[in-house]
């Protein structure tokens, strides 16, 4: 399942995230996986979600992204949610492109994980494509 938090910067979607981060530690029956690009959010979530910094694997674009997702999931049946910080800075703003992503990661997740991105733009600049995992 994917689920978006979508706004223009500075409108609190990372805080969003951090704190359905911190709320989902306290009720998975499951591991939490937790990816961005940097470590703006690393010290604000618990100590037990596992954090990635996608420059650490050089993942630029959103094929590598999947990959390296699809890789994740692949090695770690655990994995019961993964939230992603501002998906636009690692795979860029093609927006028919993210919408592809999302397409290719719901079809992977099913009713194995959910995926939570940030999506820094208003929801009407978004494709159809896009904005039907806006929930």
């Amino acid at each position: 399942m994917i689920k978006l938090i979508t706004g223009k910067k500075g409108t609190g979607k990372t805080k969003i995230l951090i704190d359905q981060i911190n709320e989902a530690v306290k009720s998975t029956n499951g591991n939490l996986v937790c990816i961005e690009k940097g470590d703006n959010i690393r010290r604000s979530i618990s100590f037990r979600v596992r954090w990635c910094d996608v420059e650490k694997f050089a993942v630029e674009g959103y094929d590598a992204f999947y990959g390296f997702v699809a890789g994740m999931l692949a090695g770690n049946y655990d994995i019961k949610d993964v939230f992603v910080d501002g998906i636009l800075r690692i795979g860029g703003r093609d927006m028919e492109q993210l919408g592809k992503l999302l397409e290719k990661l719901d079809k992977l997740t099913a009713d194995e994980a959910t995926v939570v991105f940030t999506v820094s733009a208003d929801e009407n600049e978004l494709p159809e494509s896009v904005r039907q995992f806006i929930k």
